[in-house]
């Protein structure tokens, strides 16, 4: 019985909950990025001060505060924990899955918006991604939305031959500058230059042949400055232009520069994409060449979803900063070009290509042993750490974690899919491959968050989270040395200090402070703090916990080691 839009729409929200929504609070937030983003939502409400976004009570200009106004909703209705830090994108995956069915849906029809959603539901990353507490599934969403509205803008405009495009060309563009709007308060200009480029290369690949009125582009501009005229300009009304220069300034540090761990290399966000968005990647290659065309709409929707993909790779390849969220964008196109490979197969208006088949076992292949790996290694790291040369990383290895051995089932399963998914591909059941490819990795790594990720994760932080939290509720000084980690400030439930000196790492460690200071360090770094006043409590998984007391009334301060001074020679 085929059903019908609305009952498909309910079906497909209710598997993305049961897919993102379990187990979010399941592991602790890893820094850097989940705690951060998760300490300025609890700031906001620690504050009452929902305009301006704060960590460790200081302001923090690096984002714009759509997200955090997300997560502090959350935690006032969940509580301040993981899950609620998490919330906000289990609610993107499934709004995601529907938006991809409903624009394949109206695109080509019902059977690829199946396979849209599918593919980014079933694919690793896109999957992972709303599972985190990170900023990038909403602004990728947003940003899609405002693309896709100013497409069927230029659809209605120009008379094409796509039947269902029956609103005014003023509603597509009002609201292609509201999602738009929305893009820039989640993240940032970035998403106004990503559309900006899009746009100015598929106009140079129609020899300059304008698809829109300046009148609808003013249009779309002013709608987006309204948008986010709700926090740019009513901060700068409020308390001047400081926080937005800040914000400006880092954005284009970000862009110019790099972080000394975020360099990267050169194809780096290639990669990145094609082990990411496996199974996506792969069956999205033989739609990057020509196909049967049925119809204008056919030829230029995918035109745009490829002209997306490779300015959204080649922007963020020029980017100094690489990571690997960094492109998740592109994560739009690739899943839209497996769900066109697939849907061209099945109408035979694409040949499928054995190759195809070839590089879907060789890289699922090694995913698969990957994820097998995860569970023989957590056997026998304890064996394997005198072996491991970085310090820190043995200790990490001494963590106390269970493993069964049955974990490596998980791995098997990604086998099974990759097995049936190549055989079904084939015979030429395409579709079928495509269900059981994209529902196979789905439920793998379902179980992956749920088995693996928390014991990996008490390997990496588990010993610091650990401290941190029992220090919760105890009148005293949390602080890092020689890392950075925002763990210090979410799992401790820092107050607002009311001594300005406790941000001052030399008067916590050297001044008459007024409350207990602790201090966590690793092990590769602990030798440059060890002080007569420190008293090491113990150490953990290549973690060392220290404590320095409140010196007693009229005792001599400590003597901090004057900096040491560069010989000739080094100069």
């Amino acid at each position: 019985m085929r059903l019908t839009k609305t009952t498909t729409i309910l079906v497909i929200a209710v598997l993305a909950a049961l897919l993102f929504i379990p187990f979010l609070g399941h592991v602790h937030l890893f820094d850097w990025d989940e705690i951060n983003f998760a300490e300025c939502s609890r700031e906001m409400i620690k504050m009452d001060d929902y305009t301006r976004v704060y960590v460790d009570f200081k302001p923090f200009w690096e984002k714009p505060p759509m997200f955090f106004w997300m997560g502090s909703t959350a935690m006032k209705i969940f509580g301040v924990n993981e899950f609620a830090a998490r919330f906000p994108n289990a609610l993107c995956g499934v709004v995601t899955l529907i938006v991809v069915f409903l624009a394949g849906s109206r695109v080509y029809d019902r059977k690829f918006g199946i396979l849209w959603a599918l593919a980014y539901g079933g694919s690793l990353f896109p999957n992972m991604y709303f599972k985190s507490g990170i900023i990038d599934p909403w602004f990728n969403l947003f940003t899609f939305l405002s693309l896709y509205n100013f497409i069927l803008y230029h659809w209605k405009r120009n008379n094409f031959d796509k039947p269902g495009i029956d609103r005014s060309k003023l509603y597509y563009v009002v609201w292609s500058g509201i999602w738009m709007g929305l893009a820039v308060l989640t993240k940032g200009q970035v998403a106004l230059m990503v559309f900006l480029l899009v746009l100015g290369v598929y106009l140079l690949y129609n020899r300059v042949k304008f698809y829109f009125t300046w009148w609808h582009a003013l249009l779309f501009l002013v709608v987006a400055f309204l948008v986010t005229f709700t926090w740019y300009g009513y901060e700068t009304i409020k308390r001047g232009p400081w926080f937005i220069n800040e914000f400006l300034k880092y954005q284009w540090r970000l862009f110019t520069t790099h972080d000394a761990d975020q360099a990267g290399f050169f194809g780096y966000h290639y990669i990145v994409l094609l082990i990411g968005c496996f199974p996506a990647s792969i069956l999205a290659i033989p739609s990057f060449f020509k196909a049967k065309y049925n119809g204008r709409y056919d030829r230029d929707f995918k035109k745009w979803m490829v002209l997306l993909f490779w300015v959204v790779t080649v922007l963020f390849t020029i980017v100094q900063s690489r990571i690997i969220h960094y492109s998740s964008l592109a994560w739009f196109p690739v899943t839209f070009l497996a769900a066109y490979s697939i849907y061209k197969w099945d109408r035979h208006e694409l040949v499928y290509k054995k190759y195809t088949g070839v590089l879907m076992g060789v890289l699922g292949g090694l995913i698969s042993l990957a994820i097998l790996g995860v569970a023989v290694i957590g056997l026998y790291v304890h064996k394997l750490a005198p072996y491991v040369d970085d310090k820190f990383a043995q200790g990490n290895m001494e963590a106390a974690v269970h493993w069964s051995g049955f974990e490596g089932l998980i791995g098997v399963l990604m086998v099974v899919a990759l097995v049936l998914g190549i055989r079904n591909l084939s015979r030429g059941n395409y579709t079928r491959a495509a269900r059981v490819l994209f529902v196979g990795t789905a439920v793998v790594i379902f179980f992956a968050s749920a088995i693996i990720v928390p014991k990996v994760e008490r390997y990496s932080q588990g010993a610091a989270i650990d401290f941190f939290i029992a220090r919760q509720g105890e009148d005293c000084y949390v602080h890092t040395l020689g890392y950075k980690s925002y763990g210090d400030l979410f799992y401790t439930k820092k107050s607002r200090p009311a001594n300005p000196d406790s941000y001052n790492e030399q008067w916590l460690l050297w001044g008459p402070i007024d409350k207990p200071a602790y201090f966590v360090t690793k092990v590769d770094r602990e030798d440059k703090y060890k002080f007569p006043q420190l008293k090491e409590l113990y150490r953990k998984n290549g973690f060392v916990f220290l404590k320095r007391d409140v010196p007693p009334p009229g005792a001599p301060a400590p003597v901090a080691p004057a900096p040491a001074t560069p010989s000739p020679a080094a100069k």
